[in-house]
């Protein structure tokens, strides 16, 4: 086979990556996302392809796509309607959670109603010790009392979260037997299946998300997957997870919370991936697309990991890339409120009706039109000729805000501006703090429909070092998930002293989750693939409320070496903590191995050197800083390796266009990259 496709389908566009394998090229596209026809964009990009590009669906060998229908599911509360069967006398979990609230400092902060009300959670008489020993079989005429009671409230799946099931599943494979036996046509799922994981509410919540969105996610792979066959693909897809690798679409199926995160996961693969192609150290990559803000933190390369990821309104504690929304998207719709003050989201255009400027039907001022009404857009077509933007509409949109606030249309249009970078920088702000990184070492590598436009005035002010723009950054989810690898997470819960009775304990299990990671590879992708194995614990001391993850060697494992162990978890404390104590009593609660398969990645061609000063397209009047510049419009495929632009300079390109503002340079280095910095000593203008 010759092609290998990436596909990252978001809200308001669809973007293909394709490798060719003969030489390490790379094409893109983006299309005009669908959904209310799912599958129907990939048929159209496909189609679109074959067309510009001669590549024929046939000659795909490999086809991956990250999406962000789970993730909207849970946000749009839209899933299937779910019951709960709990231990007796645990069936409180969901309402209780963690007894937190969302926002402490907000006196009126509630916590969301759960996605399963309490009238839906039914008590299953059963009980399993800490130890996994099993004190009360299950009582099958508590089982049958709850499928009764599910189905007069009309639930359509069952979630099975019985307590300790994560050191014994047994209890809960009894009840998911019974009511396959009694209710065949009810969905069910067991928390121990989906993530056995220590503590009942985390290990809830993940089966109840992995349900919720379940027959949903299974429609849409559906959908998905009969589209390639039309199209002739012979490649079988595969599907981006939270944790930045790939699965199949059978395990999609089954382990549909893996693939919640997928789409945001993509994005940040593929800006790690372009930070160690070109040496960039010390990076935040800032998603922006229609709807949402994603920053994440990138040291070396490689993005930090975590769990307890929020999904709309609730965690889920599956091993992810570490995202967080930090405001709103280039689709954001501007408003008024009863005070009259100017509002920003955090609704959305989406992808339709859209920005009023895309003229799909769009009412609503957005963002993306304040920067058409700013003069910042709408200097060439975007989304590689699907959108022509109509700067027109985008002002008489802005007027229709312009006119109660009593100022004119630019100064609306920069209040709008200014008050997503301000939602955002607070947000920033805390995520600067949560991984206590310094912000004046570190870039934006910004991406997204939207990232290019919005990151450097979110850089100035947060002061940092500057902002990287990639030669596709329209696209860079699509790239991620193309050079993602093949990857999953296996996990035992041993709740054990790091003692000298450990050795044999870690020396054991490490062998089961080796096996089982082994099985999974054969199995899901095949036996001859080669394999990296990484393992971890999640460790404390004794009488600590929370783990941190510390890496372990493998042949501390095999060999039960306790003290290596227990150095690397207490200079894993000293790192974070800035302290650790060699003589406190140390717990191993869970024991962590990754599996990961290489897969093919595109090469980085380098770009030609500039031969010559650069050729303005146009010239434009362009609002920024609280009054009109003239501006340079400059096409991004004119530009060489050392060109350097002086803002203010507006960038265009087929899939995204960069705005530099006044004090700052944007370069070109000799991957394509624009590194845009602020000029030293000049004023910002604002």
């Amino acid at each position: 086979m010759t092609y290998r496709i990436g596909v990252d389908i978001g809200g308001s566009f669809t973007d293909f990556a394709v490798l060719d394998e003969r030489d390490g090229s790379l094409r893109t596209l983006k299309v005009l996302s669908r959904p209310d026809r799912p599958g129907s964009e990939i048929t159209t990009g496909l189609a679109l392809l074959q067309r510009r590009d001669g590549i024929d669906p046939r000659e795909v060998g490999y086809f991956t796509h990250g999406t962000t229908v789970g993730v909207n599911t849970v946000i749009q509360r839209k899933g299937v309607r779910l019951a709960l069967f709990a231990t007796e006398g645990f069936c409180d979990v969901l309402e209780l959670a963690r007894l937190k609230i969302p926002h402490i400092h907000d006196l009126f902060s509630r916590r969301p109603d759960p996605l399963i009300p309490r009238d839906r959670v039914f008590a299953i008489g059963e009980r399993t010790d800490g130890g996994g020993a099993v004190l009360k079989a299950v009582d099958r005429q508590s089982v049958l009392d709850a499928i009764a009671g599910a189905r007069r409230a009309g639930c359509r799946g069952i979630v099975v979260s019985l307590l300790h099931s994560y050191r014994n599943g047994g209890n809960e494979a009894e009840v998911k037997a019974i009511v396959a036996r009694e209710a065949p046509d009810l969905l069910t799922c067991c928390s121990a299946d989906i993530w056995p994981i220590i503590r009942e509410y985390e290990r809830t919540i993940t089966a109840v998300i992995n349900a919720y969105v379940q027959p949903v996610v299974i429609g849409y792979l559906d959908a998905f997957e009969q589209a390639l066959a039309n199209m002739g693909v012979p490649a079988p897809a595969r599907i981006t997870k939270s944790n930045g690798g790939v699965m199949s679409l059978g395990q999609a199926r089954s382990e549909c919370v893996q693939m919640v995160l997928s789409g945001t996961a993509s994005g940040v693969i593929g800006a790690g991936y372009i930070a160690g192609q070109c040496g960039l150290d010390k990076l935040l990559s800032l998603d922006i697309g229609g709807t949402s803000a994603d920053v994440a933190v990138i040291i070396n390369g490689r993005p930090e990991y975590g769990s307890g990821e929020i999904i709309g309104e609730f965690p889920i504690f599956i091993p992810s890339v570490a995202v967080t929304s930090v405001g709103q998207g280039g689709g954001s719709i501007a408003w008024i409120d009863t005070l009259g003050v100017l509002q920003v989201g955090p609704h959305s255009a989406g992808s339709l009706p859209g920005p009023v400027c895309f003229g799909r039907g769009g009412t609503g001022a957005t963002v993306t039109d304040a920067f058409a009404a700013c003069g910042l857009l709408g200097h060439g077509d975007l989304g590689y000729s699907t959108i022509q933007v109509d700067v027109a509409a985008a002002r008489a949109a802005i007027a229709l805000l312009a006119a109660p606030l009593g100022i004119g249309i630019e100064e609306t249009a920069e209040n709008i501006i200014r008050l997503a970078i301000s939602s955002m920088y607070g947000d920033t702000s805390g995520l600067v703090s949560r991984f206590g990184i310094d912000p004046r070492e570190f870039y934006f590598l910004a991406f997204g429909g939207a990232g290019p436009m919005m990151a450097c005035f979110l850089a100035r002010e947060l002061n940092m070092k500057g902002v990287v723009v990639p030669p596709t950054p329209g696209v860079l989810s699509a790239l991620g998930g193309l050079v993602a690898d093949i990857k999953n997470d296996f996990i035992r819960t041993l709740y054990c002293e790091l003692d000298d009775s450990v050795a044999a304990i870690l020396t054991h299990n490490a062998g089961l989750l080796q096996q089982e990671a082994e099985s999974w590879l054969a199995r899901e992708h095949g036996p001859a693939l080669p394999r990296r194995l990484r393992f971890s614990a999640d460790m404390r001391y004794r009488g600590q409320s929370f783990e941190i993850d510390v890496a372990l060697e493998q042949d501390w494992l095999a060999l039960g070496d306790r003290q290596a162990v227990r150095e690397a978890f207490d200079a894993a404390h000293e790192r974070l903590f800035g302290h650790h104590d060699p003589a406190a009593p140390v717990q191993v609660i869970t024991l962590r191995l990754v599996l990961s398969s290489p897969t093919p990645k595109p090469r980085l061609a380098p770009l030609a050197a500039a031969s010559g000063p650069v050729e303005a397209h146009a010239r434009a009047d362009a609002w920024m800083d609280g009054r009109t510049h003239r501006v340079d419009v400059v096409r991004r495929a004119a530009l060489g390796a050392g060109h350097r632009l002086d803002g203010p300079v507006i960038i265009i390109q087929d899939d995204c266009t960069t705005c530099v503002p006044p004090a700052m340079t944007a370069t070109v280095d000799r991957f394509g990259n624009l590194i845009i910095t602020p000029r030293q000593g000049a004023d910002h203008g604002n």
